[in-house]
């Protein structure tokens, strides 16, 4: 078979470069291995949320007095309920990208995608026969997988990664969760909430250690006072045992071996690209550290072959490899088309409060030499934030003084991951502060923080 473009790959990346090749006139295949919409909708943006949401609202029924509520008899999770709710809903959206391939005629062919040609895939299938599909473009997108730390080889029993963690037969009683990224803080979150003595194990100075430094202290802060235990500038050295019997060995901030005993060890240091066996060699596709090269348009130094998502460099974000995918499409399809910036990259944390953040951390942006004007909003000041009895966090912005430039803005609060939009466009359409002070807000609402900490900056804040 024969088409204008094979994608091999349909996460977030793969599916959303297809659907968009293919408005724009191209003929189009996806070769995929596994469930349609990859990691992300099977086992990771997706079902994650569905688990979150679960362990909020198993919150709000324990604080049900706090609104004025009385529920009779206790409230406890159906841990198993709350598990196949996730993967129901996983199933939906996955169900869902079927549905999109086939409505913009797109031919999904079923198998393992390897290059064997710059203007070939071959596809080896499940019962082990293979096929070749050529194609003028190529594109891969085939993701990334659960890194493994030598000293914690995941067996997907005593030591487990997120894939395993999303579908636990049972809750544990107590678990260590090694990596304080978005991963790793969402998975203590929802296990604490649900009632596993957590700990959690940063090798660094501070949990979700890309976030502006307030920021991440903030949520130490949190999850210390809803019962985490936070071991920062901490590294796990072993673990021993098997069958929920483990004792693990932590070199603590003073150097010294602490042994925790817990259930199960979750391993959430970080990904690694898929990047093994797809033929990139035998072609000649230029790597570096494990990840594809690639200029500004996602093109590699081989011609008609293509890369997006969390195999090139960038940040590994689901919403970055669409924003690649339609990139990348639009640039073979000959459209005009700007290079992404990726200085306007959101990022979220859906634990409780959310966090988001976009641009430049305070230290970063003082580093880079700028002279800054800096504002802060707490939550504790928000009409709205006080009547949904979620008053914990703050808005920080922070903008070059010189010019008025918003070079980043951090928050943590109820919702922050609905309200980072607004600022990521304010960047995108270069808004200074004092327009953003000047952009009515309504109220009450969450993002009249927003305002006030753009005001804050420029000592014009009314309700601080």
């Amino acid at each position: 078979m024969s088409y204008d473009l094979i994608v091999v790959g349909s996460g977030p990346g793969g599916y959303v470069a297809a659907i968009r090749a293919s408005q724009l006139g191209l003929n189009v295949a996806v070769v995929e291995r596994a469930e349609l919409g990859g990691i992300c909708l099977n086992w990771g943006c997706i079902p994650t949320k569905s688990l979150l949401k679960s362990a909020q609202v198993f919150e709000y029924m324990k604080h049900a007095g706090d609104y004025g509520l009385a529920i009779e008899g206790e409230v406890k999770p159906d841990f198993e309920k709350v598990v196949a709710r996730s993967r129901a809903v996983a199933e939906k959206m996955s169900g869902g990208i079927q549905y999109l391939l086939k409505k913009n005629k797109i031919s999904v062919i079923n198998g393992f995608g390897k290059l064997v040609g710059n203007k070939t895939v071959e596809v080896t299938a499940e019962d082990g026969s293979k096929s070749k599909h050529e194609a003028k473009h190529i594109i891969l997108a085939t993701g990334a997988r659960s890194r493994e730390l030598p000293n914690l080889p995941q067996d997907g029993k005593n030591i487990i990664g997120y894939r395993k963690a999303l579908t636990l037969e049972k809750l544990p009683e107590s678990m260590i969760v090694v990596g304080s990224g978005a991963i790793g803080s969402e998975f203590a979150y929802f296990y604490s909430t649900m009632g596993t003595k957590v700990t959690l194990v940063e090798f660094l100075p501070e949990i979700l250690p890309v976030e502006d430094v307030e920021v991440s202290k903030q949520m130490g802060r949190t999850f210390k006072k809803n019962k985490i235990k936070v071991m920062t500038n901490s590294t796990v050295e072993s673990v021993e045992g098997a069958n929920g019997d483990l004792k693990v060995n932590i070199k603590n901030k003073k150097g010294e071996i602490e042994v925790h005993e817990c259930e199960i060890v979750l391993s959430a240091v970080g990904i690694m690209p898929n990047t093994e066996n797809i033929g990139l060699e035998e072609v000649g596709v230029a790597t570096e550290n494990g990840r594809v090269l690639v200029n500004e348009y996602f093109r590699t130094n081989i011609e008609g072959v293509y890369a997006i998502g969390d195999i090139v460099k960038g940040p590994a974000l689901a919403h970055v490899a669409s924003a690649e995918g339609i990139c990348c499409v639009e640039k073979i399809a000959g459209m005009k088309v700007d290079p992404i910036d990726y200085t306007t990259i959101p990022g979220c944390t859906y634990t409780v409060p959310e966090v988001a953040s976009m641009g430049m951390t305070e230290k970063a942006a003082k580093e880079a030499g700028y002279e800054l004007k800096i504002g802060k909003f707490p939550f504790s000041a928000s009409g709205k934030a006080s009547a949904a009895g979620a008053n914990e966090g703050f808005v920080k912005l922070i903008f070059d003084a010189k010019y008025g430039e918003l070079l980043g803005a951090h928050m943590v609060g109820a919702n922050v991951t609905e309200m980072i939009a607004e600022l990521v466009t304010a960047r995108k359409l270069e808004t200074t502060g004092h327009e953003l002070i000047k952009a009515i807000h309504p109220h009450p609402t969450m993002s009249e923080a927003i305002m006030e900490a753009a005001a804050a900056a420029y000592d014009e804040v009314i309700h601080i």
